[in-house]
């Protein structure tokens, strides 16, 4: 690889005294959402997907498109940006990204949990972004999408962005087999933490280099007062669906991004790059 290249949730109450983890939406909303509640000891299936509309509105896709092209076009062109790429390229993170490639000429990129990129800017300057870094360095390979919320019209549009639309809802579970970028701004902590249980060995944690919501962040909130008692949400029934996040915590090197302008505020809020850097199995204990 050529040097120019290669230079690279908050915790919320309900109405019956539980606690559920959710990501930050300011600017963001998915429609069909609904919140998923993991019973303990239950994991989620791995099921074949199609968008619920089958047809697709040549009209809307390239509304759509040009939407996308203008939405590449500001970010490519803001400090935000520029601020971004220099950051990728300070010796500390270009180092993880080499570590990660290992002998590997490209990272494949997996982005989950898009949420409609024709209803909403801040998915579409999320994507733009991620599309931007493929267009920058030759060493970020094909991307996946997936969000079920997609429709046709939208899976279309992403196909002839040069994206793969995938037909099988992992739920995140993707086990990383060859060295790959999983970029998932704002995400729900349960795709995280399925992300990391599916790769909890250190071969597979230390292929990947993750792009979302700060981890520093989940487990700053994990001890917090609410009505002058200390409540620990080790303690609750949701710890479940951080305890592979905060355990990471131990061996992950994370960079937060800068958001610069308030025009990148609602899509890139509280992100970081999360690098995992493993020695050997004794470090993956949970407890």
């Amino acid at each position: 690889m050529a040097a120019s290249t290669k230079v690279l949730a908050l915790e919320s109450p309900t109405q019956t005294g539980e606690w559920t983890v959710v990501l930050p939406r300011k600017g963001r909303h998915r429609r069909n959402s609904r919140k998923i509640t993991i019973a303990k000891g239950q994991q989620q299936e791995q099921q074949p997907w199609v968008p619920t509309d089958l047809e697709i509105d040549p009209e809307r896709q390239s509304k759509l498109m040009h939407k996308i092209q203008a939405c590449m076009k500001k970010i490519e062109n803001s400090q935000f940006f520029l601020a971004f790429l220099d950051q990728m390229q300070i010796p500390k993170v270009l180092n993880h990204f080499h570590r990660v490639l290992g002998s590997e000429s490209q990272l494949q990129m997996v982005i989950y949990g898009i949420g409609s990129i024709e209803s909403h800017e801040t998915p579409r300057l999320q994507l733009s972004l991620a599309l931007l870094m493929k267009r920058k360095f030759s060493w970020i390979g094909d991307i996946e999408v997936f969000d079920p919320v997609l429709s046709a019209t939208e899976s279309q549009v992403l196909e002839d962005l040069g994206c793969s639309v995938l037909s099988l809802n992992e739920q995140g579970r993707r086990e990383a087999k060859k060295s790959t970028l999983f970029f998932m701004p704002h995400c729900e902590a349960e795709l995280y933490n399925n992300l990391l249980q599916a790769n909890w060995g250190v071969e597979s944690l230390n292929r990947i280099a993750l792009f979302g919501n700060s981890f520093e962040t989940y487990e700053q909130r994990v001890s917090f007062k609410y009505y002058d008692q200390e409540v620990s949400l080790m303690n609750s029934s949701v710890a479940e669906s951080v305890t592979h996040i905060l355990a990471a915590r131990r061996f992950i090197d994370e960079f937060r991004i800068e958001t610069i302008s308030d025009d990148y505020f609602a899509a890139f809020h509280d992100s970081s790059w999360h690098f995992f850097k493993l020695g050997c199995e004794n470090e993956l204990q949970l407890n």
